[in-house]
């Protein structure tokens, strides 16, 4: 792995494609916290409707560019949250409880400032995190055989289902309809068509691209359009006034930060869970580790850099699971393995022995990309702040142009545009009816993954399948013996998290 890493150095620096790499980067990271900024408008939406982008460019530049989004749309989202207390992104509802109160104050900027700190902070410490620890975990994976694989992603999308949605039947319902959805077309083992109805459009399969851009933007435009996108916020609500962050402000927030940094990267390697709960776990540690803990909800700095170093800490753990297991950690990274399909780099087990190289340059472009965090988000607050008050009207049919644009140009096929109409309604009503529809993209994408893996279990069982598991696979065994556990207690988590932030409001 030490050679692969020095060869991601050599990739990354390559004098022909080093400044490019920064400069999509740096495009991705000013148009997260573009989006970000914007209420309403998510980051995964953002991601999505640029995913294509991605496609007709050198992974070392098209991926680099939506982690960029992802970095920044992160940040980005408690932008709105301080100055209006409208959260842009889930991950920033936490930074609402202090951010407001300290806008109130006259301190806008102090609690943008240390947002900005809190984050790269958190960011680049997982980063350094992730790279340090995504060698040993491949090297793990690799011992792997089918039956350990399909344990695991058993796990994950069971564990997924249950902490993604509210009701643990929808999740599982979202799951199943997911599962079906990637069965469609030939079996990763024999080949056979199945499930195509002799439409010969969808005998390879229902394609990724428009799926994933009906399934997470389109319902965000049709909801927004609903709602006539009229209301918008006033240029003399923002307020950013008083004095910057000093110093000694900042390293009174130090110890919440390191705190809050560790929590998030511990879940940001767990599937499913995500940076509304990293956000949410760390607020709550930084509130009972303080002195005084009735500052916490009118005003407290470290309040703030509780909650954003936690929810961007999260980002560089979680693809820990994606690169060496095959496995996003959220709906976000979902978007992220579409990027690496479509480049022909399949996560899992593989593909840090095969693309180690390229794979490491990504991964410490991304700790250059902090740097670069830092200078645009200084640079451009006064900007985003000024973004907030954009009207979504004005937007959204921009928008939808992007998304029926994106579908087209991969393969420029009219089918493609019933998928992403289908998959739009699809997910439009799901949203309607209180379902995540995150289950159904996990389901989708490592559904056949699953059932390739299971497949050649069973044929390696040669007709004893319980007792080659439960006997010669005792790895394989203890997965799915733990499984329910492990299952329901992250799901007692999740909802105890859920009521809390009820309570809070």
């Amino acid at each position: 792995m030490f050679e692969s890493f020095l060869g991601g150095f050599a990739i990354l620096f390559n004098p022909d494609t080093v400044l490019m790499t920064f400069v999509w980067m740096a495009g991705g990271l000013f148009l997260g916290m573009f989006v970000g900024a914007l209420p309403g408008f998510t980051t995964l939406m953002a991601m999505a409707i640029l995913l294509p982008i991605s496609f007709f460019i050198h992974p070392l530049f098209g991926i680099p560019f939506l982690i960029g989004i992802y970095k920044g749309g992160i940040y980005g989202g408690s932008i709105p949250a301080i100055l209006v207390s409208m959260p842009g992104t889930g991950a920033a509802v936490a930074t609402t409880f202090d951010g407001p109160p300290l806008t109130k104050k006259g301190q806008a900027r102090k609690a943008l400032e240390i947002a900005l700190y809190a984050s790269v902070s958190g960011d680049l410490t997982s980063d350094i995190i992730t790279i340090a620890l995504i060698g040993p975990i491949a090297a793990i994976a690799l011992f792997m055989g089918p039956p350990e694989l399909a344990a695991i992603l058993f796990l994950a999308l069971i564990v997924i289902s249950a902490t993604t949605s509210g009701v643990f039947v929808k999740g599982l319902l979202m799951l199943a309809l997911g599962l079906f959805f990637g069965m469609i077309g030939q079996d990763p083992i024999g080949a056979l068509s199945r499930f195509s109805f002799g439409m010969m459009d969808i005998e390879s399969g229902i394609p990724l691209l428009p799926m994933l851009i009906g399934v997470f933007a389109l319902p965000e435009i049709f909801i927004g359009i609903e709602r006539r996108a009229t209301q918008f916020i006033q240029s003399n609500d923002l307020r950013i006034t008083g004095d910057r962050l000093t110093l000694a402000e900042f390293k009174g927030c130090i110890r919440t930060i390191v705190r809050s940094t560790f929590i998030g990267t511990g879940i940001g390697i767990i599937p499913g869970v995500g940076q509304v709960v990293a956000a949410f776990m760390g607020y709550a540690a930084a509130k009972s580790a303080s002195k005084t803990p009735e500052k916490f909800g009118k005003g407290e700095l470290e309040g703030v850099a509780a909650a954003e170093a936690a929810n961007n800490a999260v980002n560089g753990p979680t693809l820990v699971p994606l690169l060496t297991l095959g496995i996003p950690g959220d709906n976000l990274t979902v978007i992220l393995v579409g990027a690496f399909i479509a480049h022909g780099l399949r996560p899992g087990p593989q593909l840090m022995q095969q693309q180690g190289d390229l794979v490491f340059a990504i991964l410490i472009a991304m700790i250059f990309a902090n740097i670069m965090f830092l200078v645009i988000g200084k640079l451009c607050i006064p900007f985003f702040a000024k973004v907030v008050t954009i009207r979504k009207s004005l937007l959204l049919p921009l928008t939808l142009i992007f998304a029926f644009a994106g579908s087209w140009v991969f393969r420029s096929q009219p089918f493609d545009l019933a998928v992403l109409v289908f998959f739009g309604g699809f997910g439009y009503i799901a949203r309607k009816l209180h379902f995540d529809v995150t289950p159904m993209a996990m389901g989708f994408i490592l559904g056949p993954t699953l059932e390739y893996s299971f497949g050649q279990t069973v044929i390696l069982s040669a007709g004893n399948l319980p007792g080659y598991i439960f006997v010669e696979r005792p790895f394989t065994a203890a997965i799915i013996v733990l499984t329910p556990i492990f299952t329901f207690l992250m799901w007692r988590r999740t909802m105890r998290l859920r009521q809390r932030f009820d309570q809070t409001g």
